[in-house]
């Protein structure tokens, strides 16, 4: 990264860091969702992989109080360099709130965005500044660079956001547990980015393990157990080519059907619990808050059949007065699907317990049939609720149609849908049947997508570095 930054052309990327002062560099993977996705925000176990791919971050302190952030990562739709001063973010000596924050991130009226990809970054300072009382008295220079494509559901968004909140941690020494870190970053994406993702893809960014799976449960992010891959079996992921962004309409309004339909059954619990003990329970008791630990049992027996398909948001706003999630809003004005998405956070997490369980049996042909099933069940869960794409849907076919006769066991559309990444399981050796599945891909679709192979540790373990300019380079 810093070989490229003294043979950069922009004189912005040459001058950016001084020989006098200590660089903290730190690194963060994106990742691959197995199974889970989408029902992190309900409560769900997840089940993630960190890939090779990572983001770098490296940073020196300025005493101008400025933040001055160039990327190398090359992306034609907007500036490499951004600037600001941490004043931006004070008013009247305390932090600015997030709402002005996103709005100093907005992009120009023709599209062109002035800074907001710098929000992922300058959001760190904001954070912990608001939520853990940090006053800067001085600036910083910040180097960006990834490997991590963006826009294929593989987070680059999240590790670019665990790189720069560990390089910011690192270099003025504030103390941050690795759990709370990922915590923070998903303040960046929800309260100063504005995207309303969940927190699987900071947590894996953080303590993610090399080859295995971290387990996270999502109550609000607790790591269960990293699960490492048998010995017989691979994951890679197939990017469709199709953009898939966290920020998109599709992924929100089925985020809010799915709080929609857990505020429907909680008031709908709370009548039966108060019908039957005549005590009247607060929401928040109930399943403790979230919506995957209701079981499919319960769900097919007492309350799908009161689950509205669609809804408005004007007639449930007038019934139910809001959703308890805290990074999206009930349109008024547009149609939900409300059951689709509430059964998908039910079915989702008895889906990934299942393989979590799987994983640990005997290696058979039965074990990896039916890790591939709760896979393409997943798919079509995620199809139901509107979030396939004809691209991640023909991988998806790809694959089912060499099967297992080539090793391949299963495949998914990974995180938010609505295009990105698949991910496909299969034998240890299976490598050159995935590579079979991309090129005829690529002969349907006239385009050549990435293969995501391997995998790397997340940035608790990788720490930072230390280091001048000069002993930097090579």
């Amino acid at each position: 990264m810093l070989d490229s930054l003294h043979a950069h052309p922009m004189r912005e990327c040459r001058e950016l860091f001084d020989n006098d002062t200590e660089l903290w560099v730190a690194r963060a993977p994106g990742r691959l969702d197995v199974m889970g996705g989408i029902a992190d925000y309900s409560g769900s176990l997840v089940l993630e992989l960190p890939i090779a791919e990572a983001a770098f971050v490296a940073l020196q302190r300025d005493a101008s109080r400025k933040i001055r952030i160039v990327t190398l990562t090359n992306n034609h739709s907007r500036e490499a360099a951004f600037e600001m001063s941490l004043d931006n973010f004070e008013r009247d000596g305390a932090p600015v709130d997030y709402a002005e924050a996103r709005r100093l991130f907005q992009a120009d009226p023709t599209g062109r965005t002035t800074g907001h990809w710098a929000a992922y970054v300058a959001g760190a300072f904001l954070v912990l500044m608001r939520e853990r009382s940090v006053r800067f008295t001085e600036g910083a220079r910040i180097l960006l660079a990834s490997n991590i494509a963006e826009g294929k559901g593989v987070s680059s968004s999240a590790a670019i956001e665990v790189a720069a909140m560990s390089a910011v941690t690192a270099a003025f020494g504030i103390e941050v547990a690795p759990r709370d870190l990922a915590l923070l970053c998903q303040k960046v994406e929800n309260a100063v980015v504005g995207a309303p993702c969940g927190v699987m893809d900071q947590m894996t960014a953080v303590c993610g393990v090399e080859g295995e799976l971290l387990a996270l449960l999502c109550q609000p992010a607790e790591i269960l157990e990293t699960i490492a891959l048998p010995d017989d079996l691979a994951v890679w992921g197939v990017e469709s080519g199709e953009r898939h962004s966290v920020r998109g309409d599709d992924y929100g309004a089925v985020r809010v059907g799915a709080f929609m339909g857990y505020r429907m059954i909680a008031d709908l619990a709370k009548l039966k619990v108060a019908a039957a003990d005549g005590v009247l329970r607060v929401e928040d008791e109930i399943w403790h808050g979230y919506l995957a630990n209701v079981t499919p049992l319960e769900f097919e027996s007492s309350y799908a059949g009161h689950i509205p398909e669609r809804i408005a948001g004007s007639e449930f706003l007038a019934r139910y007065g809001g959703t308890t999630d805290e990074v999206t809003r009930v349109n008024p004005e547009r149609i939900y699907a409300v059951l689709k998405p509430t059964a998908h956070a039910v079915y989702e997490h008895s889906r990934v317990r299942a393989f979590a369980d799987l994983l640990r049996e005997p290696a058979s042909a039965r074990r990896n049939e039916q890790l591939g099933e709760l896979m393409y069940q997943s798919h079509a869960s995620y199809s139901a609720c509107g979030l396939g794409s004809a691209g991640t849907d023909l991988l998806v076919k790809l694959v089912r149609d060499l099967s297992t006769s080539h090793g391949l066991y299963g495949a998914k559309i990974t995180g938010g849908g609505s295009g990105g990444t698949v991910a496909i399981l299969g034998a240890r050796n299976a490598e050159a049947a995935v590579r079979r599945v991309a090129a005829s891909y690529e002969q349907a679709m006239s385009y050549q997508p990435c293969v995501f192979a391997g995998s790397s540790p997340g940035s608790a373990v990788f720490g930072y570095l230390k280091m001048r300019i000069e002993t930097a380079r090579i």
